[in-house]
């Protein structure tokens, strides 16, 4: 989907890691051509599978990270939409 992404159009990219995941989710990132992934990590308590809750990292370009707190998974929905919001207007 990256090689055939338009300029007007973001990729939106998730990333489930137990092992280097910053590295991982940035070489993603990297790789699909995507404008953002969306980490989660088997690590984090409460969180992921199984839970009502959920832990997660916006990896954005330019190397920039943005961990989220633990929050119900129908908020963590909620912030990745206003993030996509954000990013749409920043391209």
């Amino acid at each position: 989907m990256g090689k055939l992404k338009q300029p007007h159009q973001l990729l939106i990219g998730f990333a489930l890691e137990t092992e280097n995941e910053i590295a991982n989710a940035q070489s993603k990132l990297s790789n699909k051509n995507a404008d953002m992934i969306v980490l989660n990590s088997l690590n984090d308590p409460n969180a992921g599978f199984g839970h009502d809750t959920n832990k997660v990292t916006f990896i954005l370009p330019n190397q920039r990270i943005e961990e989220l707190p633990l929050a119900s998974k129908k908020e963590v929905a909620q912030a990745i939409i206003n993030k996509i919001i954000i990013l749409q207007h920043e391209n």
